[in-house]
């Protein structure tokens, strides 16, 4: 083989092998932690590698950490890294903490990432208690008018609650039942609003933060409206389903009657219809009487002359109209 041919085949040869240590072994990570006071070995970069662990989420945070004085070495870190930690926050957060004069360790602050919770945010809010407003609450006092409020309470993260604490959301729930409980025990709504202090002061002195991952500071009341006159509503709505129901009942009395009055004018009917076949029976027993010798011809004239003596004193007895008028006339 040609000499120049040799050399650049062993050139290309010594190319790819520093691609491929470069690719494993990340130089610059390395020269960065020497240069920095933070010795990390190349063997261990490579094994970081292996672990699918990225070295930069390792080597910078160790880095950070040894400039700020914390005692932290790289197995902390990539064993919260490996547990699925933000070991960058992390850091962030020991490191803040230790400006504020707040105690967090690192075993502390791996178990708030762990749980869910962002370690640095808690740190910045025990430092800088932060403000959270309650949506618009809707109560009611003793005379039926309706209040609607809006809090603003000042909360400071308790790192000692975080793990297993409750959150922002139950602040607000409490908070707010508070709010409903101390307006509906106000005899008048007119007190509440000369005085809407004693809503914060009332809701502040239950303690609504046990329990939770905050410690509240102060609940200031930020805006209290009127709203709608409920107990007039409710005596309208009583009304109104009164009248329903003794409407119902006028009905329901109405159809009895209704339903007796039939039934009368049934058993009238009845009663005309038996008169009407008790009737129609005396023809046949005249006649049955005539057969059996019972009844003569002077008895029945003596019947038939009571008959026309008893029409003619109806006739008598019914009051004077026209048509009696007009037979008085043709009589004459």
């Amino acid at each position: 083989m040609d000499p120049l041919a040799s050399t650049l085949f062993l050139i290309f040869l010594a190319f790819i092998g520093i691609v491929i240590f470069l690719q494993f072994i990340p130089l610059g990570l390395w020269i960065q932690s020497v240069s920095s006071g933070v010795y990390v070995g190349l063997t261990r970069l490579f094994a970081m590698k292996l672990r699918r662990v990225n070295p930069a989420r390792i080597v910078h945070p160790l880095i950070t950490a040894h400039k700020a004085d914390l005692p932290l070495n790289v197995t902390q870190l990539e064993a919260h890294y490996l547990a699925g930690g933000n070991v960058e926050r992390v850091v962030q957060a020991l490191i803040a903490a230790q400006k504020a004069g707040i105690t967090l360790n690192f075993q502390q602050a791996t178990a708030i990432d762990l749980a869910g919770r962002n370690v640095l945010e808690a740190v910045q809010t025990s430092v800088n208690p932060k403000v959270i407003s309650t949506p618009r609450v809707a109560a009611m006092a003793k005379d039926g008018i309706q209040l609607i409020a809006i809090a603003r309470v000042t909360v400071r993260a308790n790192i000692n609650r975080l793990v297993g604490g409750a959150g922002e959301e139950t602040i607000l729930a409490r908070v707010g039942e508070g709010i409903v409980s101390t307006i509906g025990s106000a005899s008048s709504h007119k007190a509440v609003l000369e005085n809407p202090d004693n809503i914060s002061k009332t809701v502040l002195s239950k303690g609504l933060d046990a329990g939770t991952a905050f410690e509240i500071l102060s609940i200031d009341i930020a805006d209290v409206d009127v709203g709608k006159n409920i107990g007039a509503e409710l005596q309208t709505d009583q009304a109104e389903a009164d009248k329903r129901i003794a409407q119902a009942r006028a009905e329901e009395r109405r159809a009895m009657a209704v339903a007796l009055e039939q039934e009368n004018r049934a058993r009238v009917e009845e009663m005309r219809a038996r008169v009407v076949e008790a009737e129609a029976q005396v023809p046949l027993a005249m006649a049955e009487a005539f057969r059996k010798g019972n009844l003569g011809v002077m008895d029945y004239t003596r019947i038939q002359n009571m008959q026309s003596d008893t029409s003619m004193r109806r006739a008598l007895a019914a009051p004077a109209g026209p048509a009696s008028g007009n037979a008085g006339s043709g009589g004459s």
